[in-house]
């Protein structure tokens, strides 16, 4: 047997849930008996077993019990007669917890502002919680030993480097998380002192002399494999040019920026909101004809009037902490009875990733990223008085392909923005959005 623990921290806020509603508001899930933070065993193996699936086959392709996934995790959910997990996953309780609350509403993409009726409220646990996780893999003298070691150490280096996210709404920024150390004990149950060194010391955490400077060294595993993913990554830093304003309640004004723990942030659910409406309306402006299915396709289809062909976005975002700046000093009136307190200045990162893209889709993106690039495309509320402009600084875009991986850097100064890399691809990728299209 081999154990594996370790602290993963939320690095954003996470909805831990069980899909009910109470009324617009969606409930954490706690332990019944202790009240404590509850992140579910079934959760974290689901979302370790997805992503060992997508490494080794790609995005979009139906699970089945073939492969590392179900010699790790066993057979797939359709199959009656699939074997056990060989991996045991935990619950894991939270510590260093805080609740808080994100309001969410549906935007209507032509008048940029609320839909009636459409608000809800998320419950999350803040970013900074930590939860100990344990995991226990059982070999036998019959199993491919060298196949699981490798499979677990893939899906827990997904762990650590926050290809991983657990819980609800990780498209739009929630559930990414990190770990800083492994602790990794093995016990071989033919020889009687392990054997009876595993029944003691089963229930207890592991301590500083058995943590691990690297995962896969300690599996005994030298290889990873092969990465079967395709994707295009949009990772940026940007200067806040004005001030932004994301609505969320505030205990001095009126209305405040959004903050988690007390730090402002840019928040997943805005920026993937601004992306898509900005989206439809450049393909609109350049008169594509499937406009709408094309937008669709990259960022899903939702709301009650589509339940029936509901289908979940392709483009991933992530929510980042505005780091510099000044918030808590400064406030503004609109309106004589109410004020408000945005957040002025600072850096920020924008990660955006589209999976499975294809070359027009690639291109819409480039197209929008150009926009949020020159300031032209704002984010938050009360655009209109100027809020919300961001200028960028440097970025590093990414095409990953089954089999290579290309690279542009992007570096602006006060000259010109230097693009390092295969300047006519880009071309390219924005010229496949004018093509016309096959019936």
């Amino acid at each position: 047997r081999i154990v594996v623990e370790c602290d993963l921290v939320l690095q954003t806020p996470a909805h831990f849930g069980s899909g009910d509603e109470a009324g617009s508001l969606f409930p954490l899930i706690v332990d019944e008996l202790t009240q404590q933070p509850l992140l579910t065993g079934a959760s974290i193996a689901g979302a370790l077993r997805s992503y060992l699936w997508t490494v080794q086959y790609g995005y979009g392709c139906a699970q089945t019990s073939e492969g590392v996934a179900a010699l790790l995790f066993g057979g797939s959910r359709q199959d009656n007669d699939g074997h056990q997990s060989r991996l045991i996953v935990n619950d894991a309780y939270g510590e260093n917890t805080c609740v808080e609350l994100r309001d969410g509403v549906k935007i209507n993409s032509k008048s940029r502002t609320a839909d009636e009726g459409k608000l809800y409220t998320f419950m999350v646990w803040a970013a900074g919680a930590t939860f100990r996780l344990r995991f226990e893999l059982l070999i036998t003298e019959n199993d491919d030993q060298v196949q699981l070691r490798q499979a677990l150490a893939v899906v827990l280096d997904g762990l650590q480097t926050g290809e991983v996210t657990l819980g609800a709404r990780k498209r739009r920024g929630y559930g990414r998380v990190s770990v800083a150390v492994w602790y990794v004990r093995e016990f071989e149950l033919t020889n009687h002192d392990e054997l009876l060194a595993w029944v003691r010391d089963e229930d207890t955490h592991m301590t500083k002399k058995h943590a691990v400077g690297d995962l896969f060294e300690a599996l005994h595993v030298s290889t990873k494999l092969e990465d079967k993913r395709e994707r295009f990554m949009f990772q940026g830093l940007f200067n806040l040019q004005s001030s932004l304003l994301i609505r969320a309640e505030s205990t001095v004004t009126d209305m405040g920026h959004m903050r988690s723990r007390g730090k402002p942030v840019l928040s997943g659910t805005s920026l993937s909101g601004t992306i898509r409406a900005r989206a439809l309306k450049i393909a609109n402006t350049l008169e594509i004809p499937d406009a709408e299915i094309l937008i669709n396709a990259m960022f899903g289809i939702f709301g009650d009037e589509a339940e029936d062909k509901r289908t979940a976005s392709r483009v991933f975002v992530e929510e980042h902490l505005i780091e510099g700046g000044e918030s808590e000093q400064w406030a503004q009136s609109r309106v004589s009875i109410a004020t408000w307190q945005p957040q002025f200045g600072g850096q920020v990162h924008v990660n955006l990733e589209l999976r499975k893209p294809a070359d027009r889709e690639i291109g819409l993106l480039l197209l929008v990223w150009k926009d949020l690039w020159a300031g032209d495309l704002p984010l938050g509320g009360e655009s209109s008085v100027g809020r919300g402009r961001l200028n960028g600084q440097s970025a590093t875009l990414t095409y990953q392909l089954t089999y290579q991986k290309q690279t542009w850097i992007l570096t602006a100064s006060e000259a010109e923005l230097s693009v390092n890399g295969d300047k006519p691809r880009l071309e390219a990728f924005v010229a496949a959005l004018l093509e016309k299209q096959p019936t």
